[in-house]
């Protein structure tokens, strides 16, 4: 049986497919998010069949599957360090391959799950012990597949390959959407919950495991990773990371935490928060989003490539300074129809574009080798678990208690901590990788 922790790399003056590079961090990242997001757009239909729903309320069901939806958002930075310590001790093709495997194993299991009317609360437990895989997973992936697709690339091209990871996400996430409306336009909302969710899951793991093929055959990139298994260097400790290069952890936590925030909100606040406010429904806010992560997903490799010609610091300032100073006017307009609605969703996303289609080649470059996996996705998976998961529930909150203007400058508070961070950073982008 062959080892799956076996780095296979190119012989001395090879130059690595990079096509099945490319292909390896864009598509996996494509299925990870297409897994990963499933639970969360398919809740609706689920939830009373794993938690049954009280007499005195019928929100019941939908708070106990949220409940499980943050349990994965816990779960990420464990991820980051389990998988982190994994891919720097065994290679990042390793530990994508582990990571995708832990996926589709999640969505199989929830696509084949009882229901509590089954079983009873072995049910539930399952559905955590899924969603607990899927968040160590997701935790996981990031950092493994930030330094596998930078160190993939050709030395001018880094800003480039790093943009295809959020492009994949957003292909992604827009599949899973429109798979779930074609489907209930097919079948209905009734068969959609009584089994068409099942489906998607289903589909969900097929797909991880064509990712996980793909990544099986892509070529080991880190060449620290053949000298411990050659008694050439000592394994890295767990938290060698942040014992020995604290500030760039810092760092790498500084800039991630901005960004998460704002993604949150413009993607899962703003649609919601626009259909309360009025003037807008529940199907123009899922049109609006939809077109949305189109410009967002097209916007990303022009960044990357602009990145690659005049260096990561210019893009780094126009996404922090622009969210600072546009923050507020923004979120005033969200609402009140559907074209404003996409109008600030696609100028923030075109704005955070700046950000995301360079944030894993930063990280990677600040980063040394021997750490570079769990240095970028344990601070990364902290910032979006407390900064990301929490930000639709703060803005919620605000706007419950009579205060949603308030939330704009806390995202603005959120900026300008990422933007001091990225004043404290050196530019990399002709920096050789260590």
């Amino acid at each position: 049986m062959t080892d799956v922790t076996a780095p296979r790399r190119s012989t001395p003056g090879e130059v690595p497919d990079r096509r099945r590079q490319f292909l390896a961090g864009t598509i996996g990242h494509l299925v990870e998010w297409y897994d990963w997001s499933a639970y969360a757009y398919l809740a609706i239909f689920f939830a009373d069949k794993f938690f049954p729903q009280d007499s005195a309320s019928s929100l019941v069901p939908m708070l106990g599957t949220f409940g499980v939806f943050a349990v994965g958002f816990l779960a990420r930075p464990f991820g980051g360090l389990v998988l982190g310590a994994f891919g720097d001790r065994y290679g990042r093709r390793a530990a994508l391959t582990l990571s995708i495997a832990m996926m589709g194993g999640g969505s199989l299991l929830i696509a084949a799950l009882p229901t509590y009317a089954q079983v009873g609360v072995v049910a539930p437990a399952l559905l955590v012990v899924a969603r607990l895989a899927q968040g160590i997973s997701t935790g996981g992936e990031w950092g493994a597949a930030s330094a596998f697709m930078v160190e993939s690339a050709p030395p001018h091209r880094r800003g480039l390959y790093s943009s295809f990871l959020y492009v994949g996400s957003n292909i992604g996430k827009i599949a899973l959407t429109s798979s779930g409306a074609l489907l209930i336009a097919l079948t209905g909302e009734r068969a959609m919950g009584d089994y068409g969710w099942r489906i998607l899951f289903g589909v969900g793991a097929a797909l991880a495991l064509v990712g996980w093929w793909i990544r099986r055959g892509a070529a080991e990139t880190s060449s620290h990773t053949a000298e411990i298994r050659a008694g050439k260097a000592a394994r890295p400790g767990v938290f060698e990371f942040a014992r020995r290069h604290p500030v760039p952890t810092l760092q790498v936590l500084g800039i991630s935490l901005g960004p998460a925030a704002v993604f949150y909100t413009w993607t899962a606040y703003l649609p919601a928060y626009a259909v309360t406010a009025g003037g807008v429904t529940k199907g123009q806010a899922l049109t609006a989003g939809t077109i949305s992560l189109v410009v967002f997903a097209i916007a990303q490799p022009i960044a990357g490539v602009l990145s690659d010609r005049i260096g990561r610091k210019p893009l780094l300032l126009v996404y922090s300074v622009g969210f600072c100073a546009g923050t507020v006017p923004l979120l005033d307009l969200a609402g009140g129809s559907m074209i404003r609605l996409i109008l600030v969703q696609a100028a923030g996303l075109l704005l955070l574009s700046c950000m995301t289609a360079i944030a894993a080649a930063v990280m990677v470059e600040i980063f040394p080798a021997r750490v570079r996996v769990t240095g970028i996705g344990v601070p990364y998976s902290v910032a979006v678990a407390v900064f990301g998961g929490t930000a639709p529930t703060i803005a919620t909150a605000l706007q419950a208690a009579g205060h949603v203007s308030w939330y704009g400058w806390y995202l603005v508070g959120c900026t300008a901590l990422t933007l001091i961070t990225v004043l404290t950073l050196r530019e990399t982008y002709r920096t050789p990788l260590s």
